[in-house]
């Protein structure tokens, strides 16, 4: 303990959204804790609120051991689509899960201050949850507009913080630490990255072997796949939907139709998917520069899709990895062959960005 406490091990953590990539925030603090650093506070969005709060709740480690034994199926299985108009799915059986390992805690009753973000489409404004029940915070922050259903809240509508703030580094600025880290894992990079090539070689070769053995497997979940397409599709076309503009489909017989219009659907899905993304990624940019961390680590958006949650293994060992060289970047050991493997984030002017006044959470 005396080791945890000491001047420079103090570490106020910022945890950024970016779906399954989310993963990585795992590996970061198993490997802050393995150096003996003590999280004194944490901001979260989306996945990182996730992650965070259930780290404060002293529930990651089971948590991990869950998500480790997903496979393709059971992440098929968490799917629960909805009519809903105001998103495609619900995350009922998620939230399920987090509340067997945490309960009904309140963000104010956890041992680490947590501060939780959202977005309220009413008033078009950032939400920080500080007390409240935790997992209403964390099923506040995830709920992707247009894909995952909003948390009504009195006049407020409540989706996902990364619309506005995917790294909410701002809570943390008063925070009593040593230093700041930052995980951003939404990073753009000068070119596409997979997550094998920043893994380290026999980690990378393990993952590849998975991928083939997933791959390899892929009819056992084949029609749990086309469940969802077609529940997705039939959501999509609900926001005006029918054929796509500018694409045409020959009509070669009913089952090729209804296939080739599932795919065209399922894509616009991705396309929303997608486009949140991007934004999420140059919104991350300029929060990094108005308010630079101590500590930057980040993970390329092109490791995986946001919704491969099914490769948790891989991608915490990758904010491990990640974990590893930023620290010892950071306590000034030398790393052999630094920034072969690393990813080079184009700078940006703070000059003019003025951060926007959230409202609280509770």
């Amino acid at each position: 303990m005396s080791d945890s406490t000491r001047t420079g091990k103090r570490v106020a953590l910022v945890l950024g959204s970016g779906g399954a990539r989310g993963y990585a925030h795992i590996g970061v603090i198993e490997e802050l804790e393995a150096r003996g650093y003590r999280v004194v506070a944490i901001a979260g969005c989306s996945m990182g609120a996730l992650v965070g709060g259930i780290y404060a709740a002293g529930q990651l480690s089971a948590y991990r051991d869950w998500v480790c034994r997903l496979d393709y199926f059971d992440v098929l299985k968490l799917v629960d689509v909805t009519w809903s108009p105001m998103g495609a799915m619900r995350a009922s059986k998620v939230m399920d899960k987090l509340e067997s390992l945490v309960g009904d805690v309140r963000i104010e009753e956890l041992p680490i201050p947590v501060t939780t973000v959202a977005t309220d489409l009413t008033r078009q404004r950032e939400v920080w949850f500080q007390s409240g029940p935790l997992l209403e915070a964390i099923r506040a922050s995830i709920a992707v507009p247009g894909v995952i259903t909003p948390v009504h809240r009195g006049e407020q509508v409540l989706v996902d913080g990364g619309l506005l703030n995917p790294l909410p580094i701002i809570p943390t600025v008063s925070a009593h630490a040593d230093f700041v880290m930052a995980v951003n894992v939404t990073a753009h990079s000068p070119r596409p990255v997979t997550l094998e090539e920043l893994l380290p070689p026999e980690q990378a070769a393990q993952e590849l072997a998975r991928e083939q053995e997933r791959d390899a497997g892929a009819m056992d979940f084949g029609g749990w796949m086309d469940e969802v397409r077609q529940a997705a599709g039939r959501w999509l076309n609900g926001l005006g939907g029918g054929e796509a503009g500018g694409e045409t489909t020959a009509d070669n017989g009913t089952e090729q139709s209804e296939e080739g219009t599932r795919r065209r659907q399922w894509g616009r899905l991705d396309m929303v998917l997608e486009s949140f993304d991007i934004t999420q990624a140059a919104l991350a940019k300029y929060k990094v520069a108005g308010y630079p961390p101590d500590v930057l680590i980040e993970v390329p958006k092109s490791v995986c899709g946001a919704y491969e949650f099914h490769r948790a293994e891989a991608l915490i060992t990758l904010g491990r990895h990640l974990a590893v060289e930023a620290l010892d970047r950071f306590e000034g050991r030398g790393h052999p062959g630094w920034g072969s493997r690393g990813i080079v984030v184009e700078p940006l002017q703070a000059e003019g960005l003025m951060p926007g006044e959230p409202e609280p959470g509770s």
